[in-house]
């Protein structure tokens, strides 16, 4: 009997033991998926290649016609203010200059004489053995000659000035981005000899898509080169192209680089980045945390005891697989973001992973 009796209270003994012990432990909470939330510039930053060009490039000629002596320079090569570049044959530039001073030589020996006649027509006038219209005849051969010596003059100047077009300068330093003349070759007046580019100020040129010229003009834009990526410089709009390209259909765009030094060389591959200025932040959540129960969209806010609370929030758009939240969270904020359907207000919750975006 007494067997029979333990056996019949031990289920009942042990029973009693897993209740106590199932009251005593705490239930688990339903593990859920959060976003952290951070509020950014609702416009995402857009990148655009492109190279980094001279604002100041010219294509000089020579301002007289002749054949190319000599070509004193390669591309490349950097140049000082007033340095050589190219020269021309000088020969009949230099008949051309003997020959007006020898015509202004002819011109003052005319002036001499014609002087020398008024004076004596002067003298005989004033004694009456010259009559008044002989004088008026001297004097007005003597300001003919007078005429003729300035007029060669001019033009012994102006073979000095051709005889020195012969020689084609740099205007300002720089460096040489093509020659387009070879020695021997015979150029007319203004054909395009020698590329020449300032190094005074550079720029960044890119190709701007018709949807993004309202970020390129308002927006800040910064430079990084590709074989300098962890370095950036700020950036200037100079230029927008008022028609698209049309082949690409995009605009070209010229970013002024003031503190561009050195080590920003012509030529090379930039990355323009271009931000748009500072205005509405958003809060980008997937689709999923959204939770609407007839009062309006709303997320799930788990607070730092591990109960999530419903908080109104304000739409201001969607994008693919995102809402844009202006207000009703704050940076920081753990969101659910899957699940938020079988939440109940202070169920308590289980943070399993933090997905950031």
């Amino acid at each position: 009997m007494a067997f029979l009796l333990a056996i019949l209270v031990l289920p009942i003994v042990v029973a009693a033991c897993q209740n106590t012990t199932a009251e005593e432990a705490p239930r688990p909470g339903r593990p859920v998926l959060t976003t952290t939330v951070k509020f950014e510039p609702r416009t995402v930053p857009r990148s655009f290649v492109g190279t980094v060009r001279p604002r100041f490039e010219s294509d000089l000629g020579f301002r007289v016609a002749g054949k190319i002596a000599q070509r004193l320079v390669n591309v490349g090569e950097a140049v000082r203010s007033g340095q050589f570049l190219a020269v021309l044959d000088e020969v009949d530039l230099r008949l051309q200059l003997e020959q007006a001073d020898a015509e202004r030589r002819a011109a003052a020996a005319a002036v001499t004489q014609a002087e020398a006649e008024l004076h004596r027509v002067l003298q005989l006038h004033r004694q009456g053995w010259s009559t008044a219209a002989t004088l008026e005849r001297q004097q007005a051969t003597t300001e003919e000659a007078h005429g003729r010596l300035r007029r060669a003059e001019r033009a012994v100047s102006l073979g000095q000035n051709t005889l020195s077009y012969a020689r084609l300068t740099a205007d300002t330093d720089g460096v040489i981005t093509a020659t387009l003349v070879e020695p021997g070759q015979v150029v007319a007046a203004g054909q395009p000899a020698i590329r020449h580019a300032r190094l005074t100020e550079k720029e960044a040129v890119i190709a701007v898509p018709e949807a993004q010229l309202s970020l390129a003009k308002a927006g800040s834009a910064t430079v990084s080169l590709w074989s300098e990526p962890g370095k950036s410089y700020p950036a200037v709009l100079r230029e927008l192209s008022p028609s698209a390209d049309p082949a690409t259909r995009t605009y070209l765009a010229r970013f002024s680089i003031p503190q561009a030094g050195a080590d920003v060389q012509l030529g090379m591959t930039a990355t323009v980045t271009i931000t748009e200025p500072a205005g509405e932040r958003v809060a980008r959540l997937p689709l999923s945390a959204l939770y609407n129960v007839g009062s309006g969209p709303a997320v799930w806010v788990v607070n730092t005891d591990h109960r999530p609370a419903l908080h109104p929030v304000t739409v201001r758009g969607y994008e693919a697989s995102e809402v844009l939240v202006a207000s009703g969270i704050q940076d920081g904020d753990e969101v659910v973001s899957v699940g938020v359907q079988k939440l109940d207000e202070g169920q308590r919750v289980q943070v399993v992973q933090a997905l950031r975006f």
